[in-house]
């Protein structure tokens, strides 16, 4: 993975560091939940130290350029202490879930200190049944969701023996940091080369005019569907109210299985499945609450990697914003499923991604200030109800010093005047749900937690109500 010292944060990533605010957190995370006793500290750590090299970035820290000449750039931190990121703590007895899941909400409610790499990971001892866990927090300007993915290969082995070689470890140095006469002048260099970056582009279009103006025209298209988005918010609802720094934090564990089964049965992807499992536990949750569900389509912010296969071994964000209908007017879940399938559909031959990444882009060329205000524009929490982001897991059993990784479950974050996100991954067969709820608007996260499980259910039932003529016709075709 190339993260060297100096490295400036891509338009996207400084973006994430805009949006923060005091009450709404931009990093992400995940707990996880291992079978057997825990590792010790000291061996914990000793392996940590021994993979660190894979990941540099996680002894960098941000240095920002004066007077906002440019955007942050990443640089060693000379004071960096694997024991500050690395935290130790046990669950008093009976170490149950729900204790686990109050530890990493109060975890989650706690901004990262910008001063230093902007990571923890907690080791946490105490869980009933012989069990231990791990809770991980990462800013979301260093690690998004795909390459966060990808990063469980530095700390994890897909065997209960250790394959990797430990690293020998050379003596890690800093390299100096850069003084803000530096920063500021590779501020003023970067803002020099945007006319040569624009005229680069426009030679590139001059030798290839056929391609650049289709490319242009795709572009355009992409975002005015964005600017038509932007004309349409988002309804109002008990989930978009002003939030606090406090979180609550549901699990829900299902199987791969049944979403399979769902979508075999009924068309679609996975991921159509997913969403219309949450529009059906919106439906109920909000109906327990007494909005009336009539007419009402919720909207999702579900971010989409647009990384390419050769850069799903680099941290980074390389994602775009798409905004998808979550039907919860409609209260048969196969029909929910239907009409989930074809907005996706619509989405996918619409030029929305297209326009966001151009946007992005665009971006890249801004200056820090303009681009805190067009982030903000594109990222605007009055077009959406809430974030729904499913990331595809291993499925394949995972190890940590020999622990089999048992459960996986992420954590993703609240925007300003977003009560409640949802982040789904997939993981050996198994499907998480973490549920991440401000702990003021959201007392009820458990209540929406049974109610994702109820409208997976209904799901099911109907899916496999509707292959059950199927597989006896077929016992009556082998008979004869």
């Amino acid at each position: 993975m190339a993260q060297t010292h100096g490295d400036r944060l891509s338009a996207i990533d400084a973006s994430f560091l805009a949006q923060e605010r005091a009450n709404s957190h931009m990093h992400v995370g995940a707990v996880l939940i291992f079978d057997g006793p825990s590792p010790d500290y000291d061996q914990f750590l000793t392996h940590i130290r021994s993979r660190l090299h894979l990941v540099p970035r996680y002894r960098q820290k941000l240095a920002f350029p004066p007077l906002e000449t440019g955007r942050p750039v990443w640089v060693d931190d000379p004071t960096f202490n694997l024991s500050y990121h690395v935290r130790h703590t046990a669950l008093p007895h009976p170490g149950s879930e729900e204790q686990l899941r109050a530890l990493a909400a109060r975890i989650h409610s706690q901004r990262l200190d910008r001063a230093k790499p902007l990571w923890e990971t907690w080791l946490v001892q105490g869980l009933e049944g012989g069990r231990f866990a791990l809770i991980s927090k990462s800013h979301h300007a260093l690690v998004d969701g795909i390459s966060g993915v990808d990063m469980m290969t530095v700390l994890f082995d897909p065997s209960p023996e250790t394959l990797r070689p430990q690293h020998p470890g050379e003596p890690w140095v800093a390299r100096p940091e850069p003084s803000p006469v530096a920063l500021a002048a590779r501020g003023v260099r970067g803002l020099a080369r945007l006319p040569f970056d624009l005229a680069g582009r426009a030679l590139s279009a001059s030798a290839h005019p056929g391609r650049a103006l289709d490319d242009a025209r795709e572009a355009l298209e992409g975002i005015g569907e964005v600017a038509w988005a932007a004309l349409n918010p988002a309804p109002s609802t008990p989930l978009n109210v002003p939030i606090g720094p406090h979180r609550r934090l549901a699990f829900v564990r299902n199987e791969l299985a049944d979403f399979k089964l769902v979508k075999n049965t009924f068309g679609g992807t996975v991921n159509d499945v997913m969403l219309t499992v949450v529009a059906g536990g919106l439906r109920r949750w909000l109906r327990s609450r007494g909005v009336r569900t009539e007419g009402l389509e919720l909207r999702a912010l579900v971010p989409v990697s647009i990384r390419a296969k050769d850069e799903h071994h680099q941290l980074g964000n390389r994602i775009v914003a798409m905004r998808a209908p979550l039907p919860v007017y409609v209260e048969d879940p196969v029909a929910r499923l239907r009409v989930v399938r074809a907005a996706m559909e619509g989405l996918k031959e619409s030029k929305q991604a297209v326009g966001a990444e151009t946007i992005t882009a665009l971006e890249a060329l801004a200056p820090p200030t303009i681009l805190a205000q067009a982030s903000r524009l594109q990222f605007s929490t009055r077009l959406f109800n809430l974030l729904v982001t499913n990331v595809p897991g291993p499925q394949l059993p995972l190890y940590v010093l020999g622990r089999e990784l048992r459960d996986l479950f992420p954590i993703a974050f609240l925007p300003e005047n977003q009560s409640l996100a949802v982040a789904i991954i997939s993981y050996n067969g198994g499907i998480d749900f973490g549920l991440l709820g401000d702990y003021d608007a959201m007392p009820d996260i458990a209540e929406f937690a049974e109610a994702l499980d109820v409208s997976l259910t209904e799901l099911v039932d109907a899916a496999r109500a509707e292959a059950a003529p199927k597989r006896r016709r077929a016992n009556v075709k082998a008979i004869s």
